[in-house]
């Protein structure tokens, strides 16, 4: 079994239904306070900073390229033209039914898999194994994007706790 069955997928699947269950909260707090949820989905922690809504994108793409390419499978390319907590929303749904459908065989293997990756735009191809790929470049990415989106909710006054976080 792969780091990606073992840590990987349930790691990945929590946090990705808590963003999901996060979005619903931000849609009853919209309407409670009967604010413009485009205030939410536009709001940075700085402003040379991403967006909530690129928060999201992101996240949900280092889950579904660390899946695609842990499997073997070419990474899809989305647009990222979610301007709603609907568009969201179907984002994160869309990001986790691909991971789904990925038969869980077709990660044997993947840990020693060495990949041929930019760790950036403008950064060489690099290679390492998938367990390091995992460990060191997907769940940290990953983690950091889904976290600023969290924050960028409980500054603006949405109600979350740690336990929405962590899908509790």
């Amino acid at each position: 079994m792969s780091s990606m069955n073992q840590v990987g997928l349930p790691t990945l699947h929590q946090t990705l239904t808590a963003l999901d269950k996060i979005l619903d909260k931000l849609a009853a707090h919209c309407e409670a306070k009967k604010l413009d949820e485009a205030i939410f989905v536009n709001a940075r922690l700085f402003p040379d900073m991403f967006p909530f809504s690129r928060q999201i994108q992101i996240a949900c793409d280092f889950a579904m390229g660390a899946a695609a390419r842990l499997a073997g499978q070419e990474v899809p390319s989305w647009a990222d033209e979610e301007k709603t907590i609907a568009d969201l929303k179907a984002r994160i749904a869309k990001t986790a039914d691909f991971i789904k459908a990925i038969p869980a065989g077709s990660f044997k293997g993947s840990d020693d898999k060495v990949l041929r990756i930019k760790l950036g735009r403008n950064a060489p191809e690099t290679e390492m194994p998938g367990k390091t790929y995992l460990a060191n470049v997907v769940l940290p990415n990953f983690y950091f994007h889904a976290t600023t989106a969290y924050a960028l909710l409980r500054h603006g006054g949405v109600e979350l706790g740690k336990t929405d976080f962590l899908n509790r």
